[in-house]
């Protein structure tokens, strides 16, 4: 399989298999003007298989939703015909807008037009908390 060179845009790569859907859809690539291309279970000696998707155009990516999603993620930006910086996502530390809080009695349910903010505060199970009322969200 033929996949067309980058002149600018992003790649990302090492997704999770089966994965590259749910950041497809987060990321709202089918609305953009420009090539996207998405290969699914691609072998990948590191992971066995992975997911890798192509963005033929330079934009705002918000790296602490991808790293969220799929901490694993690499993300390759290319400019030019050149990858020009590589970056290895993490979990983030602080994640604003992303998952809301499930506890009914906290502000963010109550009080319209507040942002959901969450902390990381446990690495290894992947546990948020919200800033307001402390309640713990499991991530996806």
């Amino acid at each position: 399989m033929i996949i067309g060179q980058l002149r600018d845009g992003y790649v990302l790569d090492h997704i999770t298999a089966g994965r590259g859907m749910d950041i497809y859809h987060l990321l709202h690539l089918g609305e953009l003007d420009c090539s996207v291309a998405m290969i699914q279970n691609a072998d990948s000696v590191k992971m066995g298989r992975k997911d890798i998707i192509k963005i033929g155009k330079l934009m705002d990516l918000d790296f602490d939703v991808l790293g969220f999603v799929d901490p694993g993620i690499t993300v390759d930006i290319i400019r030019d015909g050149r990858r020009v910086e590589k970056k290895r996502l993490h979990l983030p530390e602080k994640l604003t807008g992303v998952i809301r809080c499930r506890n009914p009695r906290c502000i963010t349910s109550t009080e319209q037009g507040l942002i959901h903010e969450f902390r990381l505060t446990d690495r290894e199970r992947k546990v948020y908390r919200c800033v307001y009322c402390d309640s713990a969200a499991r991530k996806a």
